[in-house]
């Protein structure tokens, strides 16, 4: 492109949007500096004109017309932070059959839709870049992508959703149930008016199938990806879990198996001693094996306006310096040249093998904890630690006990032969250990 400059179509100016903006403007000079050529924003859509004004975009900016901005031959990247899936879809696909270089933070559209526009990108020959998609300000995705790609990744801890970290952190450290904690959250501004997205794991599933196409060059479905939120923690099953050395996290968990990738999205039991545990409040987190690097932990802010644009903006210089280098594309978005990807059948949870925290609800009668130990017995799981509380008051006393490695198929299996019990009166609650 030579001393041309480099021309920036942003769709939408809201949180991460007006961040964006935002910091293209403030830092302008530097980043031009930092480039070697020009990076302008040319050119800026939202259907709020009042955006544009708090924002103070310059005079011939701002524009209601997506679609205009898109089909703008002299726009070189578009910036993407509608979010959601239709029209965002519908308008990258256009852009890059276009020819222009793609930024996006849309997580869901491209957990729903990154291969279809992985391809088109290969196709075209332009740059697709997504980091704040996944962690926000952390750099996850070059990570993974550039920095560990001469490993094979072996397994992955997450803590990448803000909101569940809050409210888990906050049910921890002031023994406050769920519901109280989410009412906060919300007041913070750490939770949606309609929490669902976060709390039932949904963001997290998204994020984990982006990641898992980083490691295996392709994409599993989201509906293949076991999914369970925190909705269901309380404060006794966290008092439980502080007495026996742990903490709950809500974790994405992928296990590569080499022949098979294990991935799942659920609460689990976290040691004290473990890097995850020490993550609190909004914070995310990444774990991750390499069989040459070993053990890394990426940690920072997950969301936010200021962390995500920084991400995107990151993305856009990216893709910048290979237009100016005259190599859009240089980079394929998940890194690999192999079309098509390498992704391994997913292992089914069935045959998942790890430790599991459980709690009975009994009747206070002898011979209880004798019959639970035999169910499960029965299927071959074995017990490493228990304890019993006795009654307080009318009602099941709990019994909470720690198994030895066991796999998923059998302990449900054995919870359905449990909760049958006379003497169980409660469906028994169950939280996997990472």
């Amino acid at each position: 492109m030579g001393d041309k400059p480099v021309k920036i179509g942003l769709l939408g100016l809201g949180t991460v949007g007006g961040g964006v903006a935002r910091l293209l403007m403030e830092k302008r000079r530097q980043l031009s500096a930092y480039l070697g050529v020009e990076l302008e924003l040319a050119r800026a859509v939202d259907l709020e004109p009042s955006r544009a004004e708090e924002l103070g975009l310059e005079s011939g900016v701002f524009s209601g017309d997506a679609w205009q901005v898109i089909e703008d031959r002299d726009i070189d990247i578009v910036v993407e932070t509608v979010g959601g899936l239709e029209p965002a879809r519908a308008m990258v696909l256009a852009a890059i059959n276009q020819g222009k270089g793609v930024v996006t933070a849309n997580k869901a559209l491209l957990a729903s839709h990154g291969l279809e526009i992985f391809q088109a990108a290969r196709q075209k020959k332009v740059g697709v870049a997504f980091e704040a998609s996944v962690g926000g300000g952390i750099p996850l995705v070059r990570s993974l992508r550039d920095s560990l790609a001469a490993n094979r990744i072996t397994s992955c801890l997450g803590i990448l959703n803000g909101t569940c970290n809050f409210i888990l952190s906050r049910m921890t450290a002031q023994g406050e149930p769920f519901a109280q904690v989410l009412a906060e959250a919300q007041a913070k501004g750490y939770a949606e008016a309609d929490p669902s997205f976060d709390v039932e794991g949904t963001d997290t599933a998204h994020k984990l199938a982006i990641i898992t196409s980083l490691i295996t060059g392709a994409q599993p479905r989201l509906a293949d990806i076991p999914t369970e939120g925190i909705t269901k923690i309380t404060p006794m099953d966290i008092n439980f879990a502080g007495e026996f050395g742990f903490k709950i996290k809500l974790l994405a968990v992928l296990n590569n198996q080499g022949d098979k990738v294990e991935v799942r999205v659920h609460p689990a039991l976290v040691p004290h001693d473990h890097l995850l545990a020490s993550v609190e409040g909004p914070f995310n987190a990444l774990h991750v094996n390499g069989d040459w690097v070993g053990q890394v932990l990426l940690y920072g802010q997950g969301a936010g306006r200021r962390p995500t644009a920084s991400a995107v903006v990151g993305d856009i210089l990216e893709l910048a310096r290979d237009l100016a280098a005259g190599v859009p594309g240089r980079v394929p978005p998940l890194g690999t040249q192999a079309n098509g990807g390498r992704l391994q059948e997913l292992a089914p949870l069935d045959n998942a093998v790890c430790q599991y925290y459980c709690r009975f609800a009994a009747l206070d009668q002898p011979g209880v904890l004798a019959a639970v130990a035999r169910e499960l017995g029965a299927f071959g799981i074995s017990i490493e630690k228990v304890t019993q509380k006795g009654r307080q008051e009318a009602g099941p006393v709990p019994i909470v006990m720690l198994t030895h490695e066991a796999r998923e198929a059998d302990m449900r299996r054995a919870l359905r032969q449990i909760d049958a019990l006379p003497e169980i009166v409660e469906p028994t609650v169950v939280i996997r250990m990472a």
